[in-house]
């Protein structure tokens, strides 16, 4: 008796299906890569549809799906639902982490508003990178050696030699980029002190020469206040039935019947003496006046003082008490004679 083999074929739908990615390793920015789905289904998936998670639209459909110049945007999970007669299944998602370069590095100051010489400034670089930046170095325009390294830079008691333009350099394994340069103006350089400088000299100038002046005018009183006065020459000019009155004689002291200039000016007696040329009355004032001539301008070089007499004389064993000063205006009037 013979037998006959008996073969049965058993359907299914996709089974296990999964995803692989190529090239393997790092997916760089620029880079392209290819995603292929594999699934085991009787009969065979005749149906691959390609999306990424979060998405909704399908990315693409067949079992491979190529990514050219793959972007950072293009990073996400991606999965593909395989389908046959029997059904569909997802596979598992598979990451796609695209790497890139610095991007975009920008400098932050801080505190910010006006910088004051002395104060203290960090500046901060900040940049979008995968992997993340590992290296930040940084440089002041147009100086070729670094000023430092690290995410922040600190400046301490800036001073004004440190305004300039400052930038960092951001590095990953990826590559490295530079930042925007940042200007830091620190308040009180040349240009801001020059205003300042000149209006304190002009203050110190003017100071001084009102310190002068008045140093001046005070040592012209107190040398007016200590010179002697001169003698005054005595001078009557007549006009006509008309004389010019009180011409004045100063400082004449009567020492022993001379006229002699007394420096001092203590016990001062003033007097008017008027004189009539037409009256022959006799003026006495125990002084003797000599006039050089009544037809011309009478003129007085000198005025003698009579000494007192016996009777007036002090008193023996009394100092006799220098005599006082006599300070005489003298107004003459003379009439025409026939």
């Amino acid at each position: 008796m013979n037998s006959s083999n008996l073969f049965i074929d058993v359907k299914y739908g996709p089974r296990n299906p999964s995803v692989s990615v190529s090239p393997s390793g790092e997916i760089v920015e620029g880079s392209s890569v290819t995603l292929t789905c594999s699934s085991d289904a009787n009969p065979p998936v005749y149906n691959y549809t390609w999306y990424k998670k979060n998405v909704t639209s399908p990315k693409a459909s067949g079992q491979s799906y190529n990514i050219t110049n793959i972007r950072s945007e293009d990073s996400g999970e991606y999965y593909c639902v395989a389908e046959n007669i029997y059904g569909l299944i997802n596979s598992s998602s598979q990451f796609i982490d695209v790497k890139y370069g610095p991007r975009n590095p920008s400098v932050s100051v801080s505190p910010s508003g006006e910088i004051v010489e002395g104060s203290s400034v960090t500046l901060t670089c900040s940049s979008d990178a995968n992997p993340p930046v590992y290296n930040y170095t940084w440089y002041k325009k147009n100086v070729t050696s670094p000023k430092a390294s690290g995410q922040s830079y600190s400046i301490t008691n800036i001073r004004s030699e440190d305004s300039g333009e400052y930038y960092c350099v951001a590095e990953n394994g990826i590559g490295s980029n530079n930042s925007t340069d940042l200007m830091i103006t620190v308040a009180g350089t040349q240009s801001s002190q020059k205003i300042p400088l000149v209006i304190y000299a002009s203050v110190g100038i003017t100071v001084a020469v009102l310190v002068l002046m008045v140093l001046c005018l005070s040592g012209f009183i107190w040398f007016r206040k200590k010179t002697p006065k001169s003698v005054s020459d005595t001078r009557i000019n007549a006009d006509s039935g008309q004389g010019i009155s009180n011409p004045t004689y100063e400082n004449f002291s009567s020492v022993g019947g001379t006229s002699v200039i007394n420096d001092q000016q203590d016990d001062l007696e003033y007097i008017n003496v008027n004189f009539d040329l037409a009256k022959t009355q006799d003026v006495s004032l125990n002084a003797t006046v000599q006039p050089t001539n009544q037809d011309e301008e009478v003129q007085y070089a000198a005025v003698k003082f009579n000494p007192p007499s016996a009777a007036t004389k002090p008193m023996t064993g009394v100092a006799e008490e220098e005599s006082p000063v006599l300070y005489s205006t003298v107004n003459t009037s003379r009439t025409n004679t026939t």
